[in-house]
Order: structure tokens, then sequence, then C-alpha cells
């Protein structure tokens, strides 16, 4: 049997699409406001390095992954597919801008996220995208 096809409604499919506005002027006030509250330059160059770091498939699942619980490298790399040099190298990536923490117990090491902003952030996404 098929699976249906679900539709999502477009309530501006009847609106005409403009990205600009048909009459340059600006609201001074809230201009000055917003300029004095803008993010500094090195707080937006680390968010992009952290929005860069998590575009990639394999360490957003790793993200995923360590947002369910603490796992070793070679647990890690089995869910992944990867060769565990593979693996450690993208956790160095994630652990370089501090997603992602790491700990030894004896031999091995133990991967789990650096807080729980990027689990929450990762799920809110997953939700948004998975949602009608």
């Amino acid at each position: 049997m098929p699976k249906a096809t679900v539709t999502k409604k477009r309530t501006s499919a009847r609106l005409p699409v403009r990205d600009t506005c048909e009459q340059v002027c600006y609201d001074a006030p809230l201009v000055r406001t917003l300029k004095r509250e803008m993010l500094a330059d090195d707080t937006v160059m680390e968010l992009v390095a952290t929005f860069e770091v998590l575009a990639d498939p394999t360490r957003l699942r790793i993200i995923y992954a360590l947002g369910r619980g603490e796992l070793c490298v070679c647990d890690l790399a089995h869910v992944l597919g990867m060769s565990l040099s593979a693996t450690s190298h993208q956790l160095r990536r994630l652990r370089d801008l501090r997603l992602v923490k790491y700990r030894y117990e004896g031999r091995m090491a133990f991967y789990s996220l650096d807080d729980e902003f990027i689990k929450k952030m990762v799920e809110d996404a997953v939700q948004h995208v998975e949602s009608d």
C-alpha cells in the first residue's frame, strides 16, 4: 500500500513574495539599540565555528549519540560504522570547540557532551525538522 503524501499548507501562497522594502526608511532608535546590543565579533566567530562543525553529518551523529549518554571511542566507532582513527579525528574537532569532553578509565577513552546546551539544541533542531 503506498504511503500517504503529506502536504503542508502555505498560508502566503496568494501573496507576492518580496524580499526588500518598497520604501526605503528605518527606525533610527531601534537601529541604535540593536547596534549597541549586537554580538561582539569574537562571539560571532565562535558561533560560526560551532555551527560549521555541527554542519558535518558525522559530527552531528556523534553529538546525537553522545546525547544519549557517555560512550567509549570503540562503541562510538561501531555505532557510526567508522574506524577508530576517523572517529577520534572527528571527536578532536568537537573537543577543540568544547562541545565534548573525555575521560580515561584505564586504557579506555570515554566521551560525553560538555554541557546540556548542545544536547538540547540538537534535540530541538530534530524536533523542528521532524514536525509537521
